[in-house]
């Protein structure tokens, strides 16, 4: 039988430490989206206050999109466990 390759192990590994971890921090992930959300909001703020509205990273909304993928994931995360 073959032995799983270093990199195998290790993601097997950390996936296991972070679903445990998760499993008894249901609400954690969703509060990170939400956090990421309103820095985003605030960040754009700022940015329109200051001018800066034309930079790559206030215009893609990187922050809110982070910040709904990682609500929506810990909800159904927190749902399933």
């Amino acid at each position: 039988m073959r032995q799983p390759s270093p990199l195998r192990a290790f993601l097997n590994r950390f996936i296991d430490q972070t679903g445990e971890y998760l499993a008894h921090r249901k609400g954690m992930l969703p509060l990170i989206g939400l956090a990421l959300i309103v820095l985003n909001g605030l960040l754009g703020l700022l940015a329109g206050l200051l001018g800066w509205g034309d930079f790559f990273f206030f215009r893609q909304m990187c922050l809110l999109q982070i910040g709904v993928a990682l609500a929506v994931l810990g909800i159904l995360l927190a749902w399933a466990l």
